[in-house]
């Protein structure tokens, strides 16, 4: 017997309900043997009220009956256990779009500013911050140094002016922004002899990135200035990916590796 529908159906529901919901139900049908046994919605729907878990009871045992009435409510329930547990993981990496400026009804996206805050808050122990600009910004610096306080280590990773060696003309560079920062972050640039030396004396530190705990990193083209963050159109993502995100701060920590890296500390 071909179970398909059925497992597409298990899937759907653990897609749709919240993951204690599943494991109450799971617990609700190791007792039980058929499907057509009348007290088993009821139980189901007793297991964990609310949620408009009648519907997705109504759905799981019109499936059940039809698809696969041979099997037992163990298997149902440890189905739906190996479901929520896959879904959990697929959340656990999921990719979120990030935007500044005009937003639009074709896909849901959540503001670049918000997700700014988002993930500094987020940082326990290390966040990485990389900026070609950074002007303004006020709430960021905020947030920045409430994370400091509360014991999370800081590496601002910032272009500098085209006095001292960077590719930011007619400004100051971008550290002046987080001056207030100076003693509760570590503060790198690209110094213009290590791109000499290694034939970039053009190149930029170009890139948008914060990270938090090797857990989480917002990659956007926004800049850390107030008009990126909220007015220009700019998109990025967020990596809920511990793999990818440690991958990313990994690289800066070359960078920044006082014997290999191109990255110097700004004293």
């Amino acid at each position: 017997m071909s179970y398909e529908r059925f497992v597409a159906v298990i899937a759907d529901i653990a897609t749709n309900i919240p993951a204690d919901h599943v494991a109450a139900w799971a617990s609700a049908l190791m007792n039980v043997d058929t499907p057509g046994d009348s007290a088993v919605a009821a139980k189901l729907v007793g297991a964990r009220p609310g949620f408009s878990v009648g519907t997705h009871v109504e759905r799981l045992m019109r499936s059940w009956r039809t698809e696969a009435p041979d099997l037992p409510g163990s298997a149902v329930g440890l189905a739906l256990r190996s479901a929520a547990l896959m879904q959990g993981r697929a959340d656990a990496r999921r990719t979120e779009l990030a935007v500044s400026g005009p937003t639009s009804a074709a896909v849901p996206v959540r503001l670049t500013s918000s997700v700014v805050v988002e993930v500094i808050r987020a940082a326990r122990s290390r966040l990485l911050v990389a900026s070609f600009a950074a002007y303004g910004v006020a709430e960021v610096v905020a947030e920045l140094r409430s994370a400091a306080l509360r014991g999370v280590h800081i590496d601002l990773i910032l272009e500098s002016s085209a006095e001292d060696g960077g590719a930011l003309r007619g400004s100051a560079g971008a550290a002046l922004t987080f001056a207030a920062l100076r003693h509760q972050a570590t503060f790198w640039h690209w110094p213009a002899a290590r791109r000499a030396a290694s034939g970039n004396s053009h190149a930029a530190l170009h890139a948008k990135l914060i990270a938090a705990d090797s857990r989480v990193a917002l990659i956007s083209s926004a800049n850390l200035t107030d008009r990126a963050l909220s007015h220009n159109i700019e998109v990025g993502v967020v990596l809920h990916d511990p793999e990818v995100a440690r991958k990313l701060v990994a690289h800066f920590q070359a960078l920044t590796d006082p014997r290999t890296g191109v990255l110097q500390q700004l004293i």
